[in-house]
């Protein structure tokens, strides 16, 4: 779960690059950029403009919002309108892994057993699919890359911050 203040959000960026072998970066989001990303929803395409702060901005990158959660580390779900949270009944999908742990001691040890059982389903809560003032991370997916690579904007950031 990312922790932030009200009124900031923490993005995570999965870089789709080939050659950075999927890395995931993490930057904060707040002020005016915090206020252009309210009412979004999962699968709306953002400027990278609006991503990061002082020299660590994404500009020139096209941004596809893939989920997130709220500050209580609850999940956003594509399938439900809104910001709310709300109890649905799920099967084995987003939020839920669809099997139960059983710890049982055999022979003096303690192991863990993964049932599955058929048509296993579970009361979850969830938000909706809009990102609101609840919103704490936001994963995003690059789409469209810019001319400087991820991990050269990341880096000049923490060079500059060690100093």
């Amino acid at each position: 779960m990312a922790v932030g203040q009200q009124g900031e959000f923490v993005a995570v960026v999965n870089d789709t690059n080939p050659k950075s072998s999927g890395k995931a970066y993490s930057l904060k989001i707040s002020g005016n950029n915090h206020a252009q990303l309210l009412g979004k929803k999962i699968g709306d395409e953002i400027d990278g403009m609006f991503i990061g702060e002082g020299e660590s901005i994404l500009s020139g990158y096209k941004l596809v919002i893939t989920g997130g959660s709220d500050k209580t580390g609850t999940p956003l779900r594509r399938d439900l309108s809104g910001g709310s949270r709300q109890s649905i009944l799920v099967t084995r999908s987003t939020g839920f892994k669809g099997h139960n742990l059983v710890f049982k001691t055999k022979s003096g040890e303690k192991k863990r057993f993964r049932y599955k059982p058929d048509g296993l389903r579970k009361r979850r809560f969830f938000r909706g699919n809009t990102i609101n003032q609840d919103t704490r991370q936001i994963n995003l997916k690059v789409i469209e890359a810019g001319k400087k690579s991820l991990s050269d904007i990341i880096s000049s950031k923490t060079e500059e911050s060690s100093e």
